[in-house]
């Protein structure tokens, strides 16, 4: 290779950099003291870096995958769900958007120490029949690690035409297990479950596990508050463990069914102005005594409704610190085809706290027990459900 062409390479991976930290300024910021004037000068520090490692390594380095590394880590030491893709990266990432729907093997993850960490597993999926639980990590798709990932292509990896098959390397530190498991899973197309309903105590006590919080199933809750006390039913204990996908209005709007005034939540970014999102009376089903239970796997949507509960004061929140998701994303095109997904605004509970970045932390606190395998390594061994226990003694204790 020249040196002339080294040379170029240099320049241009600098200038890609460049584009990722000030492109969003605009010339027009650039002002000393300014944001973008660190960013400037931190260009120099990169590039003599760049330098160094391209005389001083050990060996020849590729400069484009040392860039492509650079970029990766860059956004990813924003958050979780900021990622940079490659010019092959983002078409792929388009070809897979205009498919639409997609088979999948029931797994919602996120990024958690540079690695995919399991949020929730979906009920009836080929991950639950694998035993795959929340805080599961996956190592490797295929051959490739996922700390060389980003989140939005492991997403895409995981997902496919139904039948095809996925293979990852897991580990279960919950379960004392840190050598990897070579899993093997087969894409189907997965409709959401069913919603969990029950009754305790002589039917004073309605319990609703959404375990989505699409459209249809908060319209499918709120028929089922307007019919509860037609039914007997007086208090409510809400289940979102392990509630992670959905839409945040409508987590907004089912929190709305439980508040008849204050702030259900709200979102800003830096160029995202605020929003607040206020309980409309007129959304409002019920003011019966309600506990939430939530475990690590409750994340986004579902922290939104735990929240909104919790600052108000509405009900007791029993269970574990949730995942720490909910925030919203851009797209941004780059001028070499690559692009980024940027996080441009975040929730906010009512308290005003981050739920990205401080997640809800429960005014009950109650572990969660694993169902752990049986020496054979094949039957998990039951536990009692003690945070739902807690939850039922809580509200026994509540008056109608």
């Amino acid at each position: 290779m020249s040196k002339g062409f080294k040379r170029a390479i240099l320049a241009i991976s600098v200038l890609l950099v460049a584009i990722v930290f000030i492109g969003g300024f605009g010339m027009s910021g650039v002002r000393a003291g300014t944001q973008s004037d660190v960013a400037y000068r931190q260009m120099g520090v990169y590039e003599e870096v760049l330098h160094k490692i391209q005389s001083d390594y050990v060996v020849e380095p590729n400069l484009n995958k040392v860039t492509t590394g650079a970029l990766h880590g860059l956004l990813e030491s924003l958050d979780s769900d900021s990622s940079y893709l490659t010019p092959a990266e983002y078409t792929t990432y388009k070809a897979h958007e205009s498919e639409g729907a997609t088979a999948q093997v029931g797994l919602n993850v996120s990024k958690r120490g540079g690695y995919a960490t399991v949020v929730s597993v979906m009920p009836g999926s080929p991950a639950e029949r694998e035993q795959i639980q929340d805080g599961d990590i996956i190592i490797a798709i295929g051959d490739q690690p996922t700390r060389e990932m980003s989140l939005a292509m492991i997403r895409l990896l995981l997902e496919g035409k139904p039948g095809t098959q996925v293979t990852f390397s897991l580990v279960r530190p919950g379960r004392g297990k840190y050598e990897p498991d070579k899993i093997t899973l087969t894409r189907t197309s997965l409709p959401a479950p069913a919603m969990g309903q029950q009754e305790y105590e002589n039917s004073s006590i309605l319990y609703l596990k959404p375990v989505v919080l699409t459209k249809e199933r908060v319209d499918e809750i709120d028929s089922r508050l307007h019919a509860m006390q037609k039914n007997g039913n007086k208090k409510v204990l809400l289940d979102l463990r392990d509630v992670a996908q959905g839409d945040e209005q409508q987590a907004v709007r089912l929190a709305n069914a439980f508040l008849k005034t204050g702030t259900i939540a709200m979102l800003e970014g830096q160029k995202v102005s605020k929003q607040t999102f206020s309980a409309d009376p007129s959304k409002f089903v019920t003011s019966a005594p309600l506990v939430v239970l939530v475990n690590h796997g409750t994340s986004g949507p579902g922290e939104l409704v735990a929240a909104a509960v919790l600052d108000n004061k509405r009900g007791d929140v029993v269970g574990d610190r949730t995942f720490g998701e909910g925030s919203v994303q851009k797209t941004i095109e780059l001028p070499d085809g690559a692009a980024l997904i940027l996080s441009v605004a975040k929730y906010e509970s009512p308290s005003g706290k981050k739920i990205q970045d401080e997640a809800v932390t429960p005014n009950v606190l109650v572990a969660s027990e694993l169902d752990l395998p049986d020496d054979s390594g094949q039957k998990p061994t039951q536990h009692p459900d003690d945070q739902l226990n807690k939850a039922l003694d809580l509200l026994k204790q509540k008056n109608a």
